[in-house]
């Protein structure tokens, strides 16, 4: 069985195909979806999406794209909001230099807030890193060693040091349709190097499908093909792969445990 840690259903909502996603999810083997919050304007949205069914899970936070539009809650004001049974995990959060959709400032302060969060809470930080490599390790390694928490960097494409450092930490790195792409080879070499027991899965649906179904929208069940091709990578089995992968999901976000 397959977990899909990390995905928009919020999109599939409005595209009116919300439970014909998630069902075709279920019959390709994926039992367990994270919905992630972008906008804490719209956790309510992404809470509800959750609470309808058994098996999915939210989180809470701003992405950084979002950092100069959304108003910066509290670390307090977030931990009320993560009382949620359903909610999983903080974020997602981070840093964005590619896009640069807000300013550096603002991303790294809101990211400073979710680390808060995600210390009181004990729920797991879900961190988005593109171009800012340099940064992120500074800012993690540093927060982690004035109180460690716990936490993933999700859709990895960053380069070995943060992938490095985010093991050293604890943290786990989660692949997505990305590792499929013929252009990725530097991100299959990185996902060899990784131990497996930090290794997690997720589609970043509706975003990144991978191959075989590169161009078209991207949804949970396609999970599937992203644990095929890590255990092509690791010359494991694929079911190796669903079993350790699941297993590092149920230990970082332990509250679906219980």
């Amino acid at each position: 069985m397959f977990v899909d840690s990390h995905c928009h259903l919020d999109y599939h909502q409005r595209d009116g195909d919300l439970e014909e996603v998630v069902a075709r999810a279920k019959r390709a083997g994926v039992n367990e979806l994270v919905t992630i919050c972008t906008k804490v304007s719209e956790f309510e949205t992404v809470r509800d999406i959750a609470a309808q069914f058994d098996k999915v899970w939210c989180t809470l936070g701003i992405h950084p794209h979002e950092a100069d539009n959304e108003a910066l809650p509290t670390p307090e004001e977030l931990v009320t909001l993560a009382a949620h049974p359903k909610v999983v995990g903080i974020g997602e959060t981070g840093l964005d230099y590619f896009y640069e959709h807000s300013a550096r400032d603002a991303q790294k302060e809101s990211l400073r807030v979710h680390i808060e969060a995600s210390r009181c809470t004990g729920l797991p930080l879900i961190v988005h890193s593109r171009d800012a490599d340099d940064d992120m390790i500074q800012i993690l390694g540093e927060a982690h060693a004035v109180d460690p928490f716990p936490g993933v960097i999700h859709c990895f494409t960053s380069g070995p040091e943060l992938a490095e450092k985010a093991v050293e930490i604890g943290f786990y790195v989660s692949f997505s349709g990305i590792v499929t792409f013929k252009n990725a080879e530097d991100l299959r070499t990185i996902a060899k190097s990784l131990p497996l027991d930090r290794i997690l899965i997720e589609t970043d649906a509706p975003y990144l499908a991978p191959v075989p179904n590169r161009g078209k929208r991207n949804e949970p069940a396609y999970v599937v093909h992203v644990a095929e091709r890590l255990a092509a990578i690791l010359n494991m089995d694929t079911e190796t792969i669903a079993a350790a992968t699941t297993d590092n999901f149920h230990r970082l976000f332990s509250r679906v445990n219980g």
